[in-house]
């Protein structure tokens, strides 16, 4: 990665860090579901608002690092609007992107949607396995909650 890309992915990271998009618990929700990353404490409560097939509104609560934070902030925008398939099919690619060889040539290839555009920012996690798990809780916790499950996820 180029230096100026690097200087921007972290530039990405920090202000989802420190100005949180969706911050709070949603009012309107009628599915959630709590993580934990007991390794390194972060805790995240991910709350849908899920009309039939389609995610209305996405918001998250979290005590955690700012890797956790930003992919919590930037996940919430993404899946606003999608359908229950479409935010599972950006879990699936978001996961790859950031925990397999397979993300890396993806990357390398170009192949990108608008969305993975900005989660390509945590792509640098792959190097540092433990924070791989900071990057994805909020994504388990958003697959949780769609499939309507709130016994708490763990990334052990």
């Amino acid at each position: 990665m180029s230096t100026g890309l690097s200087d921007l992915y972290q530039e990405v990271i920090l202000d989802h860090s420190r100005h949180p998009r969706n911050f709070g618990a949603g009012e309107s929700a009628n599915r959630q579901a709590r993580g934990n990353n007991p390794l390194c404490g972060d805790r995240v409560t991910v709350y849908l608002a899920v009309d039939g097939e389609h995610i209305n509104d996405a918001r998250f609560n979290a005590r955690g690092c700012a890797i956790s934070i930003a992919s919590a902030s930037m996940m919430t925008e993404m899946i606003k609007g999608k359908t229950v398939a479409q935010a599972k099919s950006l879990f699936d690619r978001f996961h790859t992107l950031v925990a397999s060889d397979a993300g890396e040539s993806s990357e390398a290839n170009g192949d990108s949607d608008e969305d993975m555009t900005e989660l390509a920012s945590l792509s640098g996690v792959r190097a540092f396995p433990t924070r791989i798990k900071c990057a994805t809780l909020a994504w388990h916790a958003m697959s949780a909650a769609l499939d309507g499950a709130d016994d708490g996820v763990k990334t052990e």
